[in-house]
């Protein structure tokens, strides 16, 4: 069971709404990010097994004037902690602020520049508009592993659609999409152009980050919203032993934590993606094997005689119900008759 909680901030209030995918929402968590620090907070108070949406107040020269829009993502590969997907969006006419206020690639940045260039970002609430959502390792891992399985691209997609369609739905006038591409760019961009028929401009790029200031002002977002997540953990399963590095998997620091903080029979602390090859290694060799028994047979019969639905009757009149396979198998008979 999945929760998204999303919180809208209007004319200065917060007004959290929790769009329930299977199961109930939070509580109302913090009010209004209007500085760095805030994100500390915000994440700190929320359920980590749940998927969270902010988005800031639309400007109101955002719902007047055409729009261009940027979504990125950070945290797509690590094995540890949630992807967050960004999005940022300004009137066209406003175009020069992202360079003026110094918004490049946040992978090319030190943390103290995007801390720095986030500022910017929230200082400017009259002309830039931003949003985040934080997908949650759990998340991540259920779309994996679930019957009907999402691949990470489908997850990334997902979050990116439904991001840019909140800020539709919110009033901004968009004219302008760009977005740094997950797989193929043709086919994202296709894709993208089938739900989105009505805008000018939709550009899907490889390192659209490094392009596109309106890219890198979300990339920055959602980098340095991801860096206060991690930040505000809290390992509800206990205090974790030791450091755990980077958090990508080809981190040594990482993969020690990893065996380091593995439970023999639940596996690891919420934190971590499961579904990542360098976890499933580790619980292959130091988790406790389960051996799941099929005791229900999978096959049906194509054609039943009427007669298998009665149950015959003993010499002295009395219904004979046949036993289950499950206790034939294992001699347990009835000491009582029922």
């Amino acid at each position: 069971m999945e929760t998204s909680e999303i919180t809208d901030v209007k004319d200065n209030e917060s007004a959290p709404v929790s769009v329930v995918n299977d199961s109930a929402s939070e509580k109302k968590l913090t009010d209004h990010i209007s500085n760095r620090e805030d994100l500390t907070s915000y994440f700190e108070e929320s359920n980590h097994s749940n998927n969270k949406v902010y988005r800031t107040k639309i400007p109101k020269i955002c719902l007047d004037e055409p729009c261009m829009l940027g979504v990125d993502e950070a945290g797509r590969g690590p094995v540890l902690g949630p992807m967050v997907y960004g999005i940022t969006f300004t009137p066209l006419s406003k175009k020069q602020l992202l360079v003026d206020i110094g918004c490049a690639d946040s992978k090319t940045l030190s943390e103290e520049e995007r801390d720095g260039i986030f500022d910017k970002i929230i200082e400017h609430p009259e002309e830039i508009g931003w949003a985040v959502e934080a997908i949650s390792p759990t998340f991540i891992c259920n779309s994996m592993y679930q019957r009907c399985k999402s691949s990470l691209n489908e997850v990334s997609m997902n979050s990116a659609i439904g991001l840019i369609k909140g800020a539709i739905e919110a009033g901004v006038n968009i004219e302008e999409i760009y977005v740094d591409t997950v797989g193929k760019p043709g086919k994202y961009q296709d894709k993208l152009k089938s739900i989105f028929p009505e805008i000018k401009t939709l550009i899907v790029a490889k390192k659209a980050d490094s392009t596109y200031p309106v890219v890198s002002a979300a990339s920055i977002c959602a980098k340095v919203s991801r860096d206060h997540a991690l930040r505000a953990w809290q390992f509800r399963e206990g205090e974790p032993k030791g450091d755990y590095g980077t958090g990508y998997p080809h981190d040594t620091v990482t993969k020690q934590w990893l065996t380091d903080n593995i439970d023999p029979v639940f596996g690891f602390p919420q934190i971590v993606r499961f579904s990542w090859s360098t976890a499933e290694k580790i619980l292959e060799t130091d988790a406790e094997t389960v051996e799941w028994e099929n005791i229900e047979s999978a096959s049906v019969p194509k054609k039943q005689k009427i007669s298998s639905f009665f149950l015959a009757l003993s010499e002295d009149g009395q219904m004979q119900k046949k036993k289950h396979d499950f206790f034939t198998n294992r001699c347990i008979t009835n000491t009582i008759k029922l």
